[in-house]
C-alpha cells in the first residue's frame, strides 16, 4: 500500500472547476452530458492494476477506522504474493482525507487525475464519500464498496457505478429495533446518533419497531468530542436501552461519560461502532491519568449488544477468522488485529474475487459486468446484492453480546430485511470458505 498525506492545500478554485468539468486521460471522457466510456482501462498494465481509496488516517475517525486500509493492504499483499489476479499485482493507493469532506474532494481528484486509478475501492465515510459520489460516476470511475451503510450507495439510476458493501443503516436498525422490542419490551429507549445520514437512516429503521418507546433522540457532531449533555439527557429521560449509531470514538466517549455519572443503560451498538478491540484501546486511552485508569477497559463493554454481518476476531473457531489472523500475522502492520482490520480484509477479498471474474482483458466495463452478473459469496453471513437494479451489498445482520473478559455470544442468528416495511426473516445463506478463493495458496 502506498499512502500519501491528505493535508495538502486545496486546489485553487479555478483549477478545481476545470477538474470537475474535464475527465482525465483514459478515465472515460465526459462531454455534453454523455455517459462515460467504460471500455477503457486506466491504471492497468500487463502486470499491475492501480486502485485507490480515501481513508481517515488522521483526524477524529482515525482511531477507529485507519485499520480498514491496513487490513485491506494485508490481503492485497497476500494476493500479490500468490501471483496477483490474472497475472496482475494490485497497486493499492490510499489517500488521507482526515474524515473531512473538503479534503475527500481534493484527494479523490488526485487519485483520479494524477494516479489514474482503475477503480475507487472502499472509500470510507458517509459525510466524506457523499461529496465525491457524483464526481466518480461522472468520470466513469467504478465506485466499489464504499465503507459506509448510507442508502445513497444503492441508487443505480443516479449512480450506476457505485456498489454498496455493508448492510445499510436502515436495514441494520430495523433488525436492532425488532430485537429490542422482543427482548426488552416496555423499556424506554434512547437514540444516540451521528448528525448525518448515519443518524437519519438508522432512525428510519428503528422507528418501525420502537417509535412508541423512544424517550430521547440525541445527536453528536463528529468534530465535537463532548457527549456530556447528550448522556445527561439520556439519563434524565429515563432511557433504559440506548441505541448508539456512532463511530468508535463516540461509542467509547458515550460509555465513558455514562460510567462517570453512574448511568447504566443497556447499550445496543451498530456495526460501525462495535469493534470491541478498538473500543478497548480507545477507552484505555481516554481514561489514562483519570480515576478510571485502573478499571479494565473491557469492563465498560460488559453486556453490550452488537449487530454485525462479518466474521469477528473474537470467534477463534471461524474459518475466516483463522484465515485473516494468518494473513495479518505475515502481512499486517504488527499491531493488534481488530474487527476493523477484518472489515477491510473482507472488502479486499471480495474485490479481488470480482477482479478475477472480470478476466484478463480488463476494462472498467468488464469489472461492472462482473459485479452485476454473479451472486457473490464471501466472508459475510448474509446474501450480497450487486445486480443491475440493486447495489445494496449485504442484506442483514446478526446480534452478539460481549462479556467482560472477551467472551462473545451469538444471541440471534443472521436475519435479512428491506429498507421499508417488509418482514425480517432468517436466512440459510452459505458463506464461501477461504479454500474456495481463486487465489488461495
Amino acid at each position: 500500500m502506498r499512502t500519501r498525506s491528505g493535508t495538502r492545500a486545496l486546489l485553487a478554485s479555478g483549477l478545481a472547476l476545470v477538474m470537475l468539468a474535464t475527465a482525465c486521460t483514459g478515465a472515460g471522457e465526459v462531454t455534453d452530458g454523455d455517459a462515460a466510456d467504460l471500455d477503457v482501462a486506466p491504471g492497468v498494465t500487463d502486470d499491475s492494476v492501480v486502485i485507490g481509496s480515501h481513508q481517515p488516517l488522521t483526524g477524529p475517525a482515525a482511531p477507529g477506522y485507519m485499520a480498514v486500509s491496513q487490513g485491506a493492504a494485508a490481503v492485497f499483499d497476500y494476493v500479490n504474493a500468490q501471483g496477483g489476479v490474472n497475472g496482475r499485482e494490485i497497486d493499492y493507493r490510499v489517500e488521507d482525507d482526515a474524515y473531512d469532506p473538503s479534503q475527500t474532494i481534493d484527494v479523490t481528484r488526485q487519485l483520479v487525475i494524477e494516479d489514474e486509478i482503475f477503480a475507487m475501492v472502499g472509500g470510507l465515510g458517509t459525510p466524506t464519500h457523499s461529496g465525491v459520489l457524483d464526481y466518480l460516476n461522472d468520470e466513469g470511475v467504478p465506485d466499489i464498496f464504499p465503507a459506509s451503510g448510507a442508502l445513497a450507495w444503492n441508487n443505480p439510476e443516479e449512480h450506476p457505478l457505485t456498489y454498496g458493501w455493508q448492510t445499510d443503516y436502515t436495514k441494520e436498525a430495523k433488525i436492532q429495533g425488532e430485537y429490542i422490542a422482543e427482548n426488552f419490551p416496555d423499556q424506554a429507549v434512547g437514540y444516540l446518533y451521528q448528525n448525518d445520514d448515519v443518524g437519519e437512516d438508522s432512525q428510519a429503521g428503528l422507528d418501525q419497531y420502537l417509535s412508541d418507546s423512544v424517550v430521547a433522540r440525541e445527536h453528536y457532531e463528529s468534530e465535537v468530542p463532548d457527549l456530556s449533555s447528550q448522556i445527561a439527557e439520556m439519563e434524565n429521560s429515563g432511557a433504559e436501552v440506548v441505541v448508539c449509531s456512532c463511530i468508535p470514538t463516540f461509542t467509547a466517549l458515550a460509555m465513558l461519560e455514562a460510567a462517570r455519572i453512574g448511568y447504566e443503560p443497556q447499550w445496543v451498538v451498530s456495526s460501525i461502532g462495535g469493534d470491541t478491540a478498538t473500543l478497548q484501546a480507545l477507552l484505555a486511552e481516554f481514561t489514562e491519568g483519570s480515576d478510571a485508569e485502573d478499571v479494565p477497559a473491557d469492563a465498560f463493554l460488559d453486556e453490550m449488544l452488537i449487530t454485525s454481518y462479518m466474521p469477528r476476531v473474537e470467534d477463534e473457531d471461524d474459518d475466516w477468522g483463522q484465515f485473516f489472523i494468518a494473513i495479518y500475522d505475515e502481512y499486517g502492520d504488527g499491531g493488534t488485529l481488530t474487527n476493523t482490520h477484518i472489515f477491510g480484509m473482507t472488502q479486499a477479498v471480495m474485490f479481488a474475487q470480482v477482479l478475477k471474474s472480470a478476466g484478463e482483458d480488463l476494462t472498467r466495463q468488464a469489472l461492472i459486468d462482473a459485479m452485476e452478473t454473479q451472486e457473490w459469496q464471501g466472508p459475510g453471513y448474509t446474501p450480497f446484492s450487486s445486480s443491475d437494479g440493486d447495489h445494496g451489498g449485504h442484506q442483514g445482520v446478526y446480534v452478539v453480546q460481549y462479556e467482560e473478559g472477551g467472551n462473545i455470544e451469538m444471541v440471534q442468528e443472521a436475519r435479512v430485511t428491506d429498507r421499508e416495511g417488509g418482514p425480517i426473516e432468517e436466512t440459510d445463506f452459505e458463506r464461501l470458505s477461504p479454500e474456495e478463493l481463486p487465489f488461495h495458496d
